[in-house]
C-alpha cells in the first residue's frame, strides 16, 4: 500500500496524528464584533451613587457658608453702619466691606458718630471725597462735645472709592477710635 506523503512533521517524521499534514497557520487577531465592543452601560445604581455624592458636596458647601455667616453674626456691611454703632475692631485695610458691630456697653474700639451722605451723581474723585471727610471733626464735637478732650480718642474715616461708588456707596462714615477697648458711649 502506498500513500502520498505530505510535508514532514516538526521532527522530520510524520506530522501529528500520524499524518504528514502541515501545522495549521497561526490564527489572525480576531476583528470580529466581540473584540472591540463598546463599554457596557453604567448601571443605574452607579448613576445614583454619583448623584448622591454631588448632592452631599453641595450640602457641605451650603453648610460651610451658613457656618461662616453665623460665625460673623455681628458683621455689618460697611455702607450700612449707622451713627451710634460701636465696632469691636478698627479696620486695618483701605478696602473695608464689613465691620463687626456690638452694643456699646460691650468692649469696643470704635464708635460711629456720623454718617455723611455725599451728593448723587458721578464719582467726584478721591480729592473731593477726602475734602468732604473733613466734616468729621466738627461732627464729633457736635456728637460728643467732650470727646476731643479725652486722651486716646482719634478719628477714623471710611469713604467711598470709585469702585464702591459704582455699587451705590455714597457715604462718609466718621468713627471715633481708641487704642484700648472701652465700654459705653464716648463723650
Amino acid at each position: 500500500m502506498t500513500f502520498t506523503s505530505g510535508p514532514p512533521g516538526p521532527t522530520g517524521g510524520p506530522g501529528p496524528h500520524g499524518h504528514n499534514y502541515p501545522p495549521p497557520p497561526p490564527q489572525p487577531y480576531s476583528t470580529g464584533p466581540d473584540q472591540f465592543s463598546a463599554q457596557p452601560n453604567k448601571s443605574p445604581a452607579l448613576k445614583w451613587v454619583l448623584l448622591g455624592v454631588v448632592v452631599l458636596v453641595a450640602i457641605a458647601v451650603a453648610a460651610g457658608a451658613v457656618f461662616y455667616l453665623a460665625r460673623d453674626r455681628g458683621a455689618t456691611e460697611a455702607s450700612q453702619v449707622r451713627s451710634g454703632d460701636c465696632l469691636t475692631e478698627i479696620p486695618d485695610s483701605s478696602r473695608v466691606l464689613y465691620l463687626k458691630t456690638v452694643t456699646c456697653d460691650q468692649p469696643h474700639k470704635g464708635e460711629v458718630f456720623a454718617v455723611l451722605p455725599l451728593p448723587d451723581g458721578d464719582f467726584p474723585g478721591d480729592a473731593a471725597v477726602v475734602k468732604y471727610a473733613d466734616k468729621c471733626g466738627p461732627a464729633l464735637t457736635e456728637y460728643a462735645p467732650n470727646a476731643n478732650s479725652e486722651s486716646g480718642i482719634q478719628l477714623f474715616v471710611l469713604y467711598p472709592t470709585a469702585d464702591s461708588w459704582q455699587r451705590g456707596d455714597r457715604t462718609v462714615t466718621c468713627i471715633a477710635t481708641s487704642k484700648e477697648p472701652r465700654t459705653g458711649k464716648i463723650g
